[in-house]
């Protein structure tokens, strides 16, 4: 009796440091399920750049495919393939409008619509009025819009001037980014329109016409009537509520 209880007590140390050791090796396993990655800290978008995060191409899903200036010539190449749509309605505060895209300039147009199916211009806004100049849409102080653009990408569009088209009065053309662009590379978010009559020639060959209003002028002409501040920025703010490709 005695003996087996000196045996017990000699064993005891050693079931006690397996135990702890087992323990040891799981523990980790356990832990891992905790970890969660931090979030990202973004900073808000402005007119001159947007802040996008790309995605792993071999791990990212459809719905989670990010442009960057890699790849959105080759992306908007091979989209403007299928395309038959040319027009885009535009419905604002203060009434609707129709655009014909020009077909032969393929990577603006095929851009203005996929941003169109991608919701992007819903509720941004004209945020730039040039009396008998100009509107400009597509930008907006509103959080959504940046967090549409991260999603959707940040890149931007090589200049094509010299496909015939002018800046008549109701052409639709696409800016220049304000980023360092000696290139003048076209800024694909924002847009603006002629109200210029007969037109604005004086911008021909800086920027990319891809399009003109050919119905609902009237109402691009009372956008541009609307008060604005020293910034250009309407007093109160006209909203596209919805584009819808035609």
């Amino acid at each position: 009796m005695r003996y087996s209880k000196v045996v017990f007590l000699a064993i005891l140390p050693l079931f006690f440091f397996i135990c702890c050791r087992e323990g040891a090796e799981k523990q980790p396993q356990n832990d891992t399920k905790k970890l969660v990655t931090p979030p990202v800290q973004r900073k808000k978008d402005t007119v001159s750049s947007s802040e996008e995060e790309s995605s792993t191409a071999d791990t990212a899903k459809e719905d989670d495919f990010v442009l960057t200036e890699e790849n959105a010539i080759d992306f908007f190449f091979e989209y403007a393939k299928g395309l038959s749509e040319n027009k885009v309605r535009l419905t604002t505060s203060l009434g609707s409008f129709t655009i014909q895209l020009y077909d032969n300039v393929p990577y603006h147009k095929a851009n203005f619509i996929y941003l169109t199916k991608k919701g992007y211009f819903d509720n941004t806004q004209f945020h730039r009025v040039v009396p008998e100049f100009i509107i400009q849409g597509g930008n907006s102080d509103d959080r959504a819009t940046s967090k549409k653009r991260r999603s959707i990408g940040r890149y931007l569009l090589p200049p094509d001037t010299r496909k015939g088209h002018k800046h008549h009065r109701g052409t639709v053309s696409m800016p220049s980014s304000d980023r360092d662009n000696p290139h003048k590379l076209a800024s694909p978010y924002e847009f603006f329109i002629v109200v210029t009559q007969p037109g604005s020639y004086h911008l021909d060959g800086d920027y990319t016409p891809f399009g003109r209003v050919i119905e609902g002028m009237d109402v691009v002409d009372k956008i541009n009537q609307v008060p604005i501040d020293q910034g250009e920025w309407p007093m109160k703010n006209v909203y596209i509520l919805k584009a819808e490709v035609l």
